[in-house]
């Protein structure tokens, strides 16, 4: 989840839980002293609860209904108590695919890219800004080795890593461990392929084996699991080495968690972004190749619009979830963030495809890649709306970069965009908001009910603490229904992209956010320019399991454009 999207909007998405939460709790208390004399409800708390869910009951409907409360509030308290291990999916599941519609299907497949060997004069620290694969060359030339680049990345997550508060636990033994297996296993010439002896961090949401997983909040400061998330365990077999746990908003969202704010190496004064703020800080900061980070609701577009690094939201069902903390279970996605194009198509061929301990992962649709593809081939649409918003901007400056960009991408199509016109996102206002603040309140329960959620650094009205209490109180009829809102969004998106294989937008411009995070689509931004010596970025968005489509234009503009290169003056 990000903290860019309006908190008040959110909670207005379920206006009413507080108070039908406060009535709840009323009717709990009273019926608790009254039950050796009744086992009803009282009809008055049933009816005020009618009122504040938008029903119209007859009061002989809410004397019948009272005899049936106190026997569902009985019910809810057990299972409010019964503990449930959270990698427990329930029985019901999202799906991106509509009926009909046909998707991608085969076997995978990646082609790295030729490319030179950077320049390089000995000293690792000189290497901290490439991109995962110029280093990918450097380490399987045997020009650097991955214990070296390893110990070059852990001494600026130690140093760097710590004053932009991204680092919540240095994982040094294991990161040695691993450098020194892969470079044993390079000399003699055995390869993982291409991340093999590239050192990372993960958002400290994944599970890692005998390490803590704090999820960023004090309740779980000591949290250790004895298992690795499926994502740790695919980056593990393909030779990657894990550097750090980095920060993450309370619970995957916002920029601050129990250590504090965690800030972009752009200007350490201000925020990094929420909710994967630790992996897109050190991205920027040059403090590791690559990262993984995760989105519900913007928290890898957000970080990466702050600090201007290449992010990746694969397709729901794409990357399995297994072992990553459930907030949003039809929501959460993962994916790679980094400092160059490839270096995320790179990342996701290793870490995508089906998972037998994750039932949403989705299995018979590859994942090729090949930078040397005809990017003419692919249906380029843009955003219509958003870019004739930006036609009519007073700021000049921000304007032309805009202007600059689609020109750009019209030279590499060959030929002029499609507009693409997306569905009025009014009729499916708030349906998100409901499905987080549902879904969230069940991934946390007892978090809540042992009162534990007050240990949370933020108590506010737009925090997770009251976002749980309210949305414990949605009806789950209208969850369902909300549901079912989402899939007419997903018909609607369909229709309004069925002419294109990808469009392009401007990042939380207009509401791509809101929509795409519910429909599941796949999106990657990237850099277009500086404001004021600030990134400013561009949003690629595909069709579901169209990964690659997003990748292969965005590389190709990144070989168009210098923006790129330019990361921000930091030092340990």
């Amino acid at each position: 989840m990000s903290r860019r999207s309006s908190r008040r909007a959110f909670l207005r998405n379920v206006a009413g839980a507080t108070a039908v939460a406060a009535t709840s709790n009323a009717m709990a208390a009273t019926t608790t002293t009254t039950t050796a004399v009744s086992t009803s409800a009282p009809p008055e708390d049933v009816a005020a609860m009618a009122r504040l869910t938008g029903h119209d009951f007859t009061s002989a409907e809410i004397e019948m209904m009272a005899d049936d409360v106190e026997g569902t509030r009985k019910k809810l308290v057990a299972l409010h108590a019964r503990a449930i291990d959270p990698r427990t999916e329930p029985a019901i599941r999202f799906d991106p695919r509509l009926p009909g519609v046909t998707y991608p299907s085969g076997d995978s497949s990646f082609t790295l890219s030729d490319g030179p060997l950077p320049n390089y004069d000995g000293d690792a620290r000189s290497l901290a800004f490439l991109s995962a694969v110029e280093l990918s060359r450097l380490i399987h030339a045997r020009k650097v080795t991955s214990e070296q680049l390893t110990m070059m990345y852990l001494d600026r997550l130690d140093t760097i890593g710590r004053k932009l508060n991204a680092v919540v636990t240095l994982t040094r033994d294991l990161a040695l461990e691993q450098a020194r297996r892969a470079d044993h296993e390079l000399a003699a010439g055995k390869s993982r392929g291409p991340l093999h002896g590239l050192p990372y961090g993960a958002k400290d949401l994944l599970a890692t084996n005998g390490i803590p997983t704090t999820w960023g909040v004090r309740p779980f400061e000591h949290q250790t699991f004895d298992f690795d998330a499926t994502v740790i365990k695919r980056l593990e077999a393909s030779g990657a080495v894990l550097c750090a746990k980095l920060s993450l908003g309370e619970l995957a969202m916002g920029v601050i968690w129990f250590g504090g704010q965690t800030r972009t190496p752009w200007d350490p004064s201000k925020g990094s972004g929420g909710s994967s703020a630790g992996p897109a800080a050190a991205v920027a900061g040059g403090l590791v190749s690559f990262a993984i980070g995760s989105e519900t609701m913007g928290s890898i577009v957000s970080p990466c619009m702050t600090n201007g690094v290449v992010g990746l939201r694969a397709t729901y069902g794409r990357v399995s979830r297994y072992g990553a903390m459930p907030l949003s279970r039809t929501m959460d996605k993962l994916g790679p963030m980094a400092r160059g194009v490839e270096d995320c198509a790179m990342v996701l061929a290793a870490i995508h495809g089906p998972d037998d301990l994750d039932p949403s992962a989705i299995g018979g649709i590859g994942f090729r890649w090949d930078a040397s593809s005809d990017v003419t081939k692919l249906r380029i649409g843009y955003d219509a709306a958003v870019f004739e918003s930006i036609a009519k901007s007073k700021n000049a400056q921000k304007k032309a970069v805009y202007e600059q960009a689609l020109a750009t991408l019209r030279g590499i199509a060959h030929s002029d965009l499609v507009p693409v016109h997306l569905p009025d996102a009014k009729p499916y206002a708030g349906v998100a908001g409901m499905v987080i603040a549902v879904e969230s309140a069940s991934s946390f329960t007892e978090l809540v009910h042992s009162g534990k959620v007050r240990e949370l650094v933020q108590q506010h009205g737009g925090a997770w603490p009251n976002t749980f209490r309210s949305g414990s109180m949605i009806p789950a009829s209208d969850y369902l229904r909300a549901m079912q809102v989402r899939t007419e969004l997903m018909r609607a998106f369909h229709e309004s992209m069925k002419e294109v294989d990808l469009y392009v937008t401007i990042p939380y411009a207009g509401s791509t956010v809101y929509m795409t995070n519910s429909t599941g689509h796949p999106t990657l931004i990237t850099r277009c320019g500086l404001l004021d010596g600030r990134p400013l970025m561009l949003e690629f968005l595909a069709q579901p399991f169209r990964e690659d489509a997003a990748l292969r234009l965005a590389l190709a503009y990144e070989r168009a454009t210098e923006w790129h290169k330019t990361w921000p003056n930091v030092a340990g």
